[in-house]
């Protein structure tokens, strides 16, 4: 019986995965490592750390996370309890990551850029029995938590205790909270089971072509989109290229320095590495076949950079929830290209709908699949108030349906705004501005108005070497925009600012935009 009296899982069809493990079959979302190719091989280049680049094995991935699993059981922490990680992207990350779920435990990554507050209301929402740490980020840790170190003496006494067995958990048994941004209020645990991602992983092995990629990843671990990325690598026995953090210097040296195949990342990012037009020209990209970005929209300029630098890269844009995973969308069934802003046509193992549109080809997007979460951790209302009577999770995302079946991303209900009665959406108008040739980046958001309601204002990074004034910002935008979309201010940035997840942060720029005003 499972700790909460409930039945071990019974054995899944995650056939692709099985093998890759060289197990009859898998369990445990901490175990889903490839044994089948050299287990001398590169799994993971990490650049963190403080000790410069350091190399791991497939083999060595599966002892330290084994010893981890062992030291966190020799700690007396019974099955389900709360481990939390905060810390930059290392290899102590990955592998402290791995072996809590071995250990029949629940990861809880944290994110760093939280403000100390903010971190230890997460701890205490999460019943965090322990914290493990970077040095740089063990202030954040409130003092009355258990904490360990990576690197200093009670992690070394951690994996001391000996390799530890993995557990066969409990079917829907908890193995991560992943807790969202806050960016409309606190922070939210989603509760996420072995089996949710182990389905994910299975899904990208069943889908691979392309054998032993080397995969950059440069977003945040605390992050849907690096972690799922690092588990899908491990198990594909692809290596991964593990950046601390994100710099578009570091990032683009990282590529010719460690021959990367495969880009990972947020839009953004990309967008900071296209300023770097120097640099990118003497730096030799040719290593890359394959881009893709998640977890925001891209904008045509941005796509089309893209293709000038990496000319024999496949370029994709993904889409992913939190709470449902980030297999959502795949190519089309009948093999038609996918257009250059689509996220792709729905995939076969995922049932959707759009609701709450004029037309069935346009509203929010609903979906169910195996990689749901379990619920918002403690908030049964939150929980009951994202899901449909029919077990649908409603994303907050608004998506447009063509006639060949392909999806483009229009915004979130959340941003969208009404400005004398018409709805905005901030990233159709970001499109548009975006478009013309001077501009590199752009943001809007919605400032009061005692006549609209709200109106849009708008902050624009120029590429470099361009020059432009506010006028031509707002002419450029009713030339190509219904009027009520354009940009009533523009303040002009040399950078836009970032949530901890690399996102563009709308909220420090509303708050800027409306101090301003």
């Amino acid at each position: 019986m499972g700790v909460d009296g409930t039945k071990p899982a019974p054995a899944i069809p995650f056939a692709a995965l099985a093998r890759a493990a060289g197990r009859a079959a898998i369990y445990n979302q901490g175990d889903a490592v490839d044994r089948r190719g050299d287990r001398d091989a590169a799994a993971l280049i990490d650049l963190g750390g403080e000790t410069g680049p350091r190399s791991y094995s497939f083999r060595a991935i599966d002892e330290l996370s084994d010893r981890i699993a062992g030291g966190l059981v020799a700690r007396g922490l019974g099955s389900c309890a709360r481990v939390a990680i905060l810390s930059a992207n290392r290899a102590e990350f990955l592998t402290t990551f791995l072996g809590t779920l071995r250990a029949g435990l629940v990861s809880v990554p944290v994110n760093t850029k939280f403000p100390r507050e903010t971190v230890d209301f997460i701890l205490r929402d999460a019943d965090a029995r322990l914290v493990i740490a970077d040095p740089a980020h063990l202030p954040l840790c409130p003092p009355d938590i258990p904490r360990l170190v990576f690197g200093e003496a009670g992690f070394d006494r951690l994996l001391a205790a000996g390799p530890g067995a993995t557990q066969h958990p409990a079917s829907r048994q908890p193995a991560m909270f992943l807790y969202t941004s806050g960016s409309t209020g606190r922070p939210k645990g989603v509760v996420l089971s072995h089996e949710s991602h182990l389905w994910v992983v299975d899904v990208r092995l069943r889908a691979k072509v392309v054998p032993d990629q080397r995969v950059l990843v440069a977003a945040p671990l605390y992050h849907m989109n690096a972690l799922a990325m690092c588990q899908a690598s491990l198990a594909m026995h692809d290596t991964v290229i593990l950046l601390p953090g994100f710099t578009a210097a570091g990032y683009i040296d990282a590529i010719q320095h460690y021959r990367a195949t495969l880009l990972t990342s947020v839009p953004t990012m990309m967008a900071m590495m296209l300023r770097e037009e120097k640099l990118l020209r003497a730096t030799d990209l040719s290593s890359v076949t394959a881009l893709r970005m998640g977890s925001a929209p891209v904008s045509p300029a941005l796509a089309q950079g893209l293709r000038a630098v990496f000319p024999r890269a496949a370029i994709g844009n993904g889409y992913g929830t939190t709470e449902a995973g980030p297999i959502v969308f795949a190519p089309h069934p009948r093999g038609l290209p996918t257009p250059l802003l689509s996220v792709g046509c729905a995939h076969p193992e995922v049932e959707m709908r759009l609701s709450g549109g004029g037309t069935t080809d346009e509203g929010v997007l609903e979906m169910r699949c195996p990689a749901l979460m379990n619920e918002y951790h403690k908030l049964p209302e939150a929980t009951k108030k994202a899901m449909t009577e029919d077990g649908y999770y409603m994303t907050g995302d608004v998506f447009r349906r063509d006639e060949d079946g392909f999806f483009f991303f229009v915004g979130r209900v959340d941003d969208m705004f009404v400005c004398g009665g018409e709805n905005i959406y901030p990233g159709e108008v970001e499109k548009m501005l975006e478009r013309h040739p001077a501009i590199h980046q752009a943001c809007v958001v919605p400032i009061p108005d005692e006549l609209k309601w709200q109106k849009p204002v708008a902050f624009v990074v120029l590429r470099p070497g361009a020059a432009l004034d506010e006028r031509q910002v707002k002419e450029f935008a009713l030339a190509h925009a219904p009027a009520f979309q354009h940009p009533r201010r523009v303040w002009f940035l040399d950078a836009l600012p970032l949530s901890g997840t690399n996102k563009i942060d709308r909220r420090a720029l509303s708050a800027r935009a409306a101090a301003a005003s």
